[in-house]
């Protein structure tokens, strides 16, 4: 009996498990390209931060794991659903990574941290209509760690990429467009774009390349693979100390890239970061 007792509590301690791993169903964007037309978007900065998703009680990252904010971090937020980046300033995403990784939070990271509210998942209303209901959210929250990523209608493609420059000297990333008639919709869309100077994608890690000369010891690059199962190296795009622990086999890796070829494959591909959402101790 103490044996069967304990296969259960393993199965449904399983099932747990899994449950906690279901992404959130979330909204992806789309790349802008020059020559789309621009009537009835709005735009913001992209902030290099970790996407986070508030269920009403509980903060859960992109790929569907608990993120253990500090009770008070939440303090006074909405019982509703809402869509927003964990974020410490510009050149800040290692930093903002590792606190909101662990698994016991550290309070003195996450006082400098704030969630920039961008969407609100569960509203039916056109994203127009969102901004109005996150800024009365946002000035009606006693948080102080609640904030909303500023939202302005877009003009021409000229203007864009005047802002988007401006961005980028300061050390941002990009900006994103959202259209002001879209619902929130799971999946990728044409509703919300992104605009950088560059694209990025993901692939999961398969396999290590060996360095060689000034490498020698340490990675050469990385052999990955996309969901739509392309497969090529990255080699470029990192420090030495990523060289020397290089991001495990099994892990997912953000580049950049700059087009396809004929082929179809990322041209001049180079590593960015690995994704990490996952806790750590």
């Amino acid at each position: 009996m103490t044996v069967f007792l304990k296969s259960v509590c393993v199965f449904l301690f399983s099932i747990a498990l899994v449950a906690e791993a279901q992404p959130p169903a979330l909204q992806l964007a789309k790349v802008y390209l020059p020559g789309m037309p621009l009537d009835g978007y709005w735009v913001s900065e992209k902030l290099d931060g970790v996407r986070a998703y508030w269920d009403g009680a509980q903060l859960w990252s992109k790929g569907g794991n608990r993120i253990a904010a500090p009770e008070w971090f939440t303090r006074g937020y909405p019982d509703q659903a809402m869509e927003g980046e964990l974020w410490m300033g510009r050149g800040r995403f290692a930093e903002v990574s590792a606190a909101v990784r662990r698994l016991r939070p550290q309070a003195q990271e996450w006082r400098q941290i704030r969630l920039m509210l961008f969407d609100l998942p569960e509203s039916r209303q056109p994203f127009a209509v969102r901004v109005q209901e996150m800024r009365a959210l946002v000035a009606a929250s006693s948080s102080y760690t609640l904030e909303m990523i500023t939202q302005t209608p877009a003009t021409d493609h000229d203007r864009l990429m005047l802002q988007l420059d401006k961005v980028m000297a300061r050390g941002g990333e990009g900006l994103m467009l959202h259209h002001g008639d879209s619902v929130y919709h799971a999946g990728r869309s044409d509703a919300v774009l992104k605009v950088k100077s560059y694209q990025d994608a993901e692939a999961r890690v398969t396999g290590h390349v060996v360095g060689q000369g000034k490498f020698a010891g340490m990675l050469g690059a990385l052999q990955v693979e996309t969901d739509d199962g392309r497969r090529f190296r990255l080699g470029t795009g990192f420090s030495d100390a990523e060289r020397r622990d290089p991001p495990p086999i099994g892990s997912t890796v953000t580049f950049k890239y700059y087009g396809l070829t004929a082929t179809g494959l990322p041209r001049f591909a180079s590593f960015l970061r690995v994704r990490e959402d996952a806790p750590v101790n």
